[in-house]
């Protein structure tokens, strides 16, 4: 077989069949395909596009360039969830215990924040000793133990993902949907998960701006998952406003442990409750998604989710001491705090500018060897419709830096619309993607 061969079929419009994106893939991942034909392949499957058979093509080969977890020694349905990610979605942290504590297997291969959103694996480092690096051996007895494990991708995981994801970063091929789905479903079915649950984010905080596209990627996603015989369901969810009211990798673990207590219940646990309830649902412990729901609200009013979230973070290795007591946790060196200065309503947010904000505070990274400051970040007290009465605290930011949480302050007025007219807060749940729909 040859590459340039393989080149020009793809840049003339042709279907490749599965022999030869198994070429490709493979001798890309073995060093024997040059960066400068794997990036002149993608450009090509960029602007022609590429099949739903392509895909699950190109899925499977990047699946099996490394190891498949094979779980079958562990009992149970395994159901994971995948988020495309958002500001202050800390959904997976409030799901995993949830969907443990009702019998569903949960193995979880998280990934780290870039850019404006923040990523599971470092709010999970924000608990002193957490460790997110476990060995398969590890990551199965946790998950034997507790029901639940979360880690971040091992380099025997779809190691062609990793490869093939840092040349489209570099060759402005990142959009593409069928490539988006080959990189999200190698890795998830990797884990060996029977079920999957996906929430496509979609508004000004996420990736996918408008509804359409994130409807083209959830419809490929789970196209691509029942070609493999995985039970999936598909979420199109709110990011017009950052999800619950805390941005930034402490805060938003103190804010998953209030909705694990049952302590509050806002848009963060009425998602966590309607994504756990389906991922109960697909792991056979409830006969409807309504009955899945009821089952995970009874985790939470039964204490349950959180004994098994304590389990968890116990098992791997992470200080539990903070669970129990928030308060002691190392409180940042700089506050500030926004008022408001008249009466009025919210009825929009800058999501993205303010995922940034969180960043510019220490909560995240805009390059991968940044370091992040786990207790930075901010509080935002009021969701779009809310009413806002003169002098009350709009936010409050968390920053070592004090040059940092000036700046953020001066520009934070430009991320929220104010005004004296009351608008609608947005649909969180915007439509349900199922097999065969």
């Amino acid at each position: 077989m040859n590459t340039v061969d393989l080149i020009r079929k793809k840049r003339d419009g042709y279907a490749l069949e599965k022999d030869e994106i198994n070429f490709l893939v493979s001798g890309y991942s073995k060093d024997k395909i040059p960066d400068y034909q794997f990036s002149a392949f993608l450009m090509a499957a960029y602007l022609i596009g590429i099949t739903k058979e392509e895909t699950s093509y190109l899925t499977n080969a990047m699946l099996h360039s490394g190891k498949v977890l094979d779980l079958s020694s562990i009992p149970g349905v395994k159901v994971d969830k995948h988020s495309t990610g958002g500001v202050g979605d800390k959904t997976s942290l409030i799901i995993a215990p949830i969907v443990a504590a009702a019998g569903v297997k949960v193995p979880m291969i998280s990934g780290r924040g870039l850019g404006h959103t923040g990523g599971t694996l470092d709010k999970l480092e924000s608990i002193p000793g957490f460790r997110t690096d476990l060995s398969i051996n590890e990551y199965k007895k946790v998950l034997k133990n507790c029901g639940a494990v979360l880690i971040g991708q091992t380099k025997d995981i779809a190691p062609a993902d990793k490869l093939i994801y840092s040349l489209r970063d570099v060759t402005a091929t990142v959009e593409s949907i069928p490539l988006i789905t080959a990189s999200i479903m190698s890795k998830k079915l990797a884990e060996g998960i029977d079920g999957l649950v996906l929430d496509i984010k979609t508004g000004n905080g996420a990736f996918m701006k408008e509804e359409k596209d994130a409807i083209v990627l959830a419809d490929s996603l789970v196209l691509t998952a029942k070609a493999f015989n995985k039970k999936v369901i598909a979420f199109i969810t709110d990011m017009n406003q950052p999800l619950g009211n805390y941005i930034g990798n402490w805060l938003e673990v103190y804010e998953a442990i209030e909705i694990l207590k049952g302590e509050k219940k806002n848009d963060l646990y009425n998602l966590s409750i309607k994504l756990a309830g389906t991922m109960i649902f697909l792991g056979g412990k409830a006969l409807t998604i309504k009955e899945g729901e009821q089952i995970a609200k009874e985790q939470i009013t039964k204490g349950y989710a959180f004994e098994r979230f304590v389990e968890i973070v116990k098992a791997q290795k992470g200080d539990i001491k903070y669970l129990y007591n928030p308060g002691k946790y190392r409180k940042p060196k700089f506050k500030r705090v926004i008022k408001s200065v008249e009466d009025s309503f919210l009825n929009s947010v800058n999501t993205f500018e303010m995922g940034l904000a969180a960043v510019e505070l220490g909560a995240g990274r805009l390059k991968k060897d940044d370091l992040v400051d786990p207790a930075a970040g901010i509080k935002f007290n009021f969701k779009i419709g809310d009413k806002i009465n003169k002098g009350d605290i709009i936010a409050e930011l968390y920053s070592d830096n004090k040059n940092k949480i000036l700046l953020v302050e001066k520009r934070f007025n430009n991320m929220v619309g104010l005004s004296g007219r009351k608008v609608n807060p947005p649909r969180l749940i915007k439509k349900i993607i199922k097999q065969g729909e």
